[in-house]
């Protein structure tokens, strides 16, 4: 999905998970980095924005991470988990 698609809380923010269902979204940056919901909603210092001229904190996409290990964030180093978890 593309960011200025994605719906947003009643705050405004991005949302963390998606519904119905508690699905876990990450957000990805133009560069190809991976952020958890906190970053791509400018916490923890984050200049995350799809409006942001720099690759590197521009907000492209957001989508429900369904399967596979956790993914640092790019920015926070925070751990972002999957739906259902590990490929077997």
């Amino acid at each position: 999905m593309q960011i200025n698609k994605l719906p947003r809380d009643k705050d405004g923010k991005l949302p963390a998970y998606a519904w119905p269902g508690g699905y876990p979204i990450i957000y990805y940056t133009e560069d190809g980095g991976e952020l958890c919901p906190d970053c791509a909603n400018g916490k923890n210092n984050s200049e995350a924005d799809p409006t942001h001229y720099d690759p590197q904190w521009k907000l492209i996409a957001g989508d429900v991470y369904w399967e596979g290990p956790p993914i640092q964030c790019a920015h926070c180093n925070k751990d972002i988990e999957s739906a259902y978890g590990e490929v077997e």
